[in-house]
């Protein structure tokens, strides 16, 4: 069983020497600017955190079409702070006498790059676009749309038997003025007509009425 032998990336190799030197030189420039004991190593970092987080976040930005004015800025900020660094202490700065605005610029770092950290945490990024409702199906060809079968009524072979009508006295009912007129001008034709008086029966058939209201009319028509 063969084992892969693990490759050596290039780029992180040259990354480590890079930072570990400007690691070197930030701790180095704030020891010379007063800073002693683990507050000049905390400079290194702060700088060099600052870069990342502000690298971080202008990636983050770009992906979701955000401006990118502030990470750049803070970057750029990181950036300087660190190559001064690597400028001051490459012989081009006397580190047993450092100039004053070179001290205060290093005593005001770290409320600079906290100020930078929050900004860079609290910068919005763009709203998410709003989904696109998908567009409506046009209405289908009625001569394309398959027939739907029509339910048939089903007819019962028994005859339902017809309610009875309610017994209705003759004397109880009222019969309006009018179908008494009605029904009158009918008996005077049927009179001129057979020669004699129209029945219950017949008034009943030709005014489509109840048998006990065509009684009642009949009574009063003879």
């Amino acid at each position: 069983m063969t084992r892969s032998i693990p490759r050596i990336d290039a780029v992180l190799v040259q990354a480590v020497i890079a930072g570990a030197l400007s690691f070197a030189h930030l701790h180095d420039l704030a020891a010379a600017a007063g800073q002693d004991g683990w507050k000049a190593w905390a400079y290194p970092v702060s700088v060099d955190l600052l870069l990342v987080a502000a690298w971080r976040r202008l990636r983050t930005l770009r992906t979701t079409g955000a401006r990118t004015g502030a990470a750049w800025t803070w970057f750029a900020v990181a950036l300087a702070a660190s190559l001064g660094a690597n400028v001051a202490t490459a012989g081009l700065l006397d580190l047993n006498d450092v100039p004053d605005w070179l001290r205060i610029l290093v005593a005001g770092w770290p409320a600079l790059a906290f100020l930078g950290g929050t900004l860079l945490v609290h910068t919005p990024a763009a709203a998410e676009p709003a989904p696109v409702p998908a567009p409506a199906e046009p209405p289908a060809d009625p001569a394309l749309v398959p027939e739907q079968p029509v339910a048939e009524a089903v007819t019962s072979a028994e005859p339902v038997p017809a309610l009875p009508a309610p017994a209705i006295e003759p004397e109880s009912m009222h019969v309006p003025p009018a179908l008494v007129d009605h029904a009158r001008k009918v008996a005077d034709a049927h009179r001129a007509q057979t020669g004699t008086p129209i029945d219950s029966d017949t008034l009943r058939d030709r005014l489509g009425l109840p048998a006990p209201m065509a009684d009642q009319l009949a009574a009063q028509l003879a």
